[in-house]
């Protein structure tokens, strides 16, 4: 029985979806079990094969299909014992207003659908599961799959904490499209307000590349906001190097691993006072409500004025990141267990851990 991945979104600007896939859903990432991995090229080829090519590879076969990236098409509704999709977050239902026209008719229907139907997902952290209670059949089983977080940007953190305590000018970094749903404005108006607070030259720099809405040309009008576009890995190392705060104003987020990423820097991480935040960062985060920007400014600021905070949040960082990888690697053993269930194999790696939505 093939084990088949849907890796036709792969081949564009590697973001969430794409990083996720290559990460969790490669051939070396589910080893031992027997991975085909099923590809697309571009964008006419990618719809293709997700609408039609993938329900009939599984029509003619006993196969199973993993859905890491884009939702399944609703012709796979008939195989959906046979069908894991991956659930990145809930986004695509209760945000539909910060989605694009094609989201809402290619991604949020089948999501939809998908989420009543299919009895087993597979999700990115605790706070997705929990939010899915809300949309899926009440005995879907749902497994965690954490992803695990590598120094992809080769940072270093052992001379951050002896830099200036009192940089001038501070520089803020943030990454992510740049799309109403990462809500990059609330960021630059929290840079705009610690202008006025004490750091009359702050900088915000933004890497990712431009999505839709009217975000893009909004922020180029903010003094100190600086738009990168998508850029190779050796820049954005250079830009993370340099900044002395990570901050993320996201309206959500299912997960958040240019968070984790960044903590490789030894960065203190702002970010939202939200659950998904929480547990993400767990101690290590600086919480703010991003839609009080002066209050975030001057909680910010304060954190700046005390003693120690480089090297505070340097020992921060490393403790959070030891603390999420170790959870990573228990969610594998357990999703190897599930998918060769699923496959009809001897479980490589014992029984998997699922937990019942109600």
């Amino acid at each position: 029985m093939a084990i088949y991945v849907d890796n036709t979104h792969l081949g564009r600007h590697v973001t969430g979806l794409e990083r996720i896939t290559l990460e969790l859903f490669s051939v070396a990432a589910l080893a031992p079990l027997d991975i085909v991995p099923v590809t697309a090229r571009g964008t006419r080829q990618m719809l293709t094969t997700q609408t039609l090519g993938l329900p009939m590879r599984l029509a003619t076969s006993s196969s199973i299909l993993l859905c890491p990236g884009f939702p399944p098409s609703p012709l796979l509704r008939p195989f959906a014992s046979r069908v894991l999709p991956y659930i990145h977050d809930d986004f695509l239902l209760t945000r539909r207003a910060d989605l694009n026209r094609r989201a809402r008719l290619y991604m949020a229907v089948p999501f939809k659908l998908a989420l009543r139907h299919y009895p087993r997902f597979l999700v990115n952290s605790s706070d997705t599961r929990r939010k899915l209670a809300a949309h899926c059949r009440p005995d879907a089983e749902v497994t965690l799959y954490r992803p695990p977080v590598r120094n992809v940007f080769g940072l270093q953190s052992k001379a951050r904490a002896a830099r200036d305590s009192k940089p001038q000018p501070l520089r803020l970094v943030a990454l992510g499209t740049v799309e109403p749903r990462k809500n990059f404005c609330a960021a630059a108006t929290i840079v705009s307000a610690l202008r006025a607070q004490g750091f009359p030259g702050a900088t915000l720099d933004i890497v990712g590349r431009q999505g839709w809405g009217d975000d893009w040309p909004m922020l180029e009008t903010i003094p100190g906001v600086t738009l990168h576009g998508y850029q190779p890995g050796e820049h954005v190392k250079q830009l993370i190097d340099a900044a002395d705060l990570f901050i993320c104003t996201s309206h959500d987020e299912g997960l958040g691993l240019p968070l984790l990423e960044a903590q490789y820097a030894g960065l203190p991480i702002i970010a939202p006072d939200a659950s998904i935040f929480r547990e993400v960062l767990g101690d290590s985060g600086i919480y703010i409500d991003s839609t009080e920007p002066v209050a975030a400014a001057a909680r910010i600021a304060a954190i700046l004025s005390s003693a120690g905070w480089r090297a505070r949040h340097v020992a921060l960082a490393e403790v959070n990141l030891r603390r999420w990888n170790a959870l990573a690697r228990g969610d594998r053993d357990a999703v190897i267990g599930l998918i060769a269930g699923l496959a009809g194999l001897r479980s490589p790696a014992g029984s998997h851990a699922t937990t019942t939505v109600s």
